[in-house]
C-alpha cells in the first residue's frame, strides 16, 4: 500500500523513448498498478468478514496474513526469472556491518508489523470507510513530518498544505459525526497508529536509502514479512491463533484470497508496474485503494456514509492527490528504495 511520492521507489519517466526489447508496455503497467490498488481496497472489507465470522483478532489475522504472504512470495522469487546487470554497471553497496543490517531490518519489520496490525484493529473498531482512508491520508503527512524532523527535509508549500488538509479531514470526520457512532475515537487512534508505523518504514528507508544501504523492494518485503511474522507469533499465540471451527471452509477461502490475491499478485503486479510508470501517477493512481474500500464498505457491508465522513474523505484524498500532483512540479532527486507498503 503506497499513499506517497516518498514512499516509493523512485521510478523512471515513462516519456516517448523508444521501449527496451521486453521492457513492459507502459499502459499495460499502469492496468497493473490499477488492479493491484484495487484488490488492496478489498483487504479491509475482507478483514472486516474474517474478523467476524472466525474469532480471530487483528494480531491473529495479521500473522497468517504476513506468514502466508512470506511464503507464496519466496514462491514468486524462485519462479521469476532474474535479470542479470551487465559487469559494471550494478552499483557498489558500501559496507555494511552485521549490527546495522539487523537494526535496518528490525525497524521495517517491526514498522510494517504494526502498520497492518493497527490497520485491522482500526477496521474492526471504527469501520473498513474511517479506518483506511484515515491511514491512508495521515500515512504521507506523518512521513514528510518525520522527514522534517529527522532528516531536515522541506515540507514546501504542498507539504504544508498537505498537513492541514489532513488535520482539517479529521476534524470533519470526528466533530461532523459526533454522537453518531459513524467514528469512532478509539478506531482512528488505531488508524493513526498505523499511518505511524508506515511513516516510521518510510523515513528509516530514506534514510539507509541516502547512505546506499537499501535493498530492492521486492526483497526488503520480503524480509519485513518474514521479520513480522516472527514479531508476532507469540502475540497472535496469546490472541488466538486459531480460528473457530463454525464456518471454517469460509474463512479459510477468505484468508487465502487475502493471501494470495491483494499480498503476493497484487505485489508481483505492482512492482512490475513501478518499472515503468511514474511514481507520482502511481501514488494518484493507488488512491483507488480507499475508493474500492469505501464502496465495498457501503455496498456489501452495511456501513453508513454520512454526509461528514463523505466531506472529511474528500479533504483527506484530496490532500494526498494534491502532494502527489507537485511532486511533478519538484526538482528531479534521486530516490531510495524502501518497501511498498503491505496492504
Amino acid at each position: 500500500m503506497q499513499s506517497v511520492r516518498s514512499a516509493l521507489p523512485s521510478c523512471p519517466s515513462s516519456g516517448a523513448a523508444p521501449r527496451p526489447a521486453g521492457r513492459l508496455p507502459v499502459g499495460r503497467g499502469l492496468l497493473y498498478v490499477a488492479f493491484a490498488a484495487t484488490s488492496w481496497g478489498t483487504t479491509g472489507p475482507c478483514a472486516d468478514l474474517i474478523m467476524r465470522g472466525s474469532g480471530l483478532g487483528p494480531i491473529a489475522l495479521t500473522f497468517w496474513r504476513t506468514a502466508g504472504g512470506l511464503v507464496l512470495l519466496l514462491a514468486v522469487r524462485v519462479l521469476m526469472p532474474r535479470r542479470t546487470a551487465a559487469a559494471g554497471t550494478r552499483p557498489a553497496r558500501p559496507y555494511e556491518p552485521l549490527p546495522s543490517r539487523c537494526v535496518r531490518l528490525f525497524v521495517t519489520g517491526a514498522g510494517l508489523t504494526v502498520f497492518q496490525a493497527a490497520y485491522f484493529a482500526a477496521v474492526a473498531a471504527t469501520g473498513v470507510t474511517v479506518g483506511t482512508v484515515v491511514t491512508l491520508g495521515a500515512a504521507p503527512v506523518l512521513a514528510a513530518l518525520g522527514g522534517r524532523l529527522f532528516m531536515g527535509e522541506r515540507l514546501g508549500a504542498a507539504g504544508r498544505s498537505a498537513v492541514s488538509g489532513v488535520f482539517a479531514g479529521l476534524a470533519v470526520l470526528m466533530l461532523g459525526n459526533g454522537g453518531t457512532g459513524a467514528v469512532r475515537p478509539a478506531g482512528v487512534g488505531l488508524a493513526l497508529l498505523s499511518a505511524a508505523g508506515y511513516a516510521v518504514v518510510t523515513v528509516h528507508g530514506r534514510h539507509v536509502g541516502r547512505a546506499g544501504r537499501a535493498s530492492d523492494p521486492f526483497t526488503t518485503t520480503l524480509t519485513s514479512f518474514a521479520v513480522s511474522a516472527v514479531c508476532l507469533l507469540p502475540l497472535a499465540a496469546a490472541e488466538g491463533l486459531w480460528p473457530h471451527t463454525r464456518e471454517l471452509g469460509r474463512t479459510l477461502a477468505m484468508t487465502a484470497y487475502l493471501v494470495s490475491v491483494p499480498t503476493a499478485l497484487a505485489y508481483a503486479l505492482f512492482f512490475a508496474g513501478l518499472a515503468v510508470v511514474r511514481a507520482t501517477t502511481v501514488t494518484v493512481v493507488t488512491l483507488l485503494e480507499p475508493v474500492t474500500a469505501a464502496v465495498i464498505a457501503v455496498l456489501l457491508l452495511g456501513e453508513r456514509l454520512t454526509a461528514a465522513t463523505a466531506l472529511g474523505t474528500a479533504v483527506l484524498l484530496c490532500a494526498v492527490a494534491g502532494l502527489a500532483v507537485a511532486e511533478t512540479r519538484a526538482p528531479v532527486v534521486p530516490e531510495p528504495v524502501v518497501p511498498v507498503r503491505a496492504r
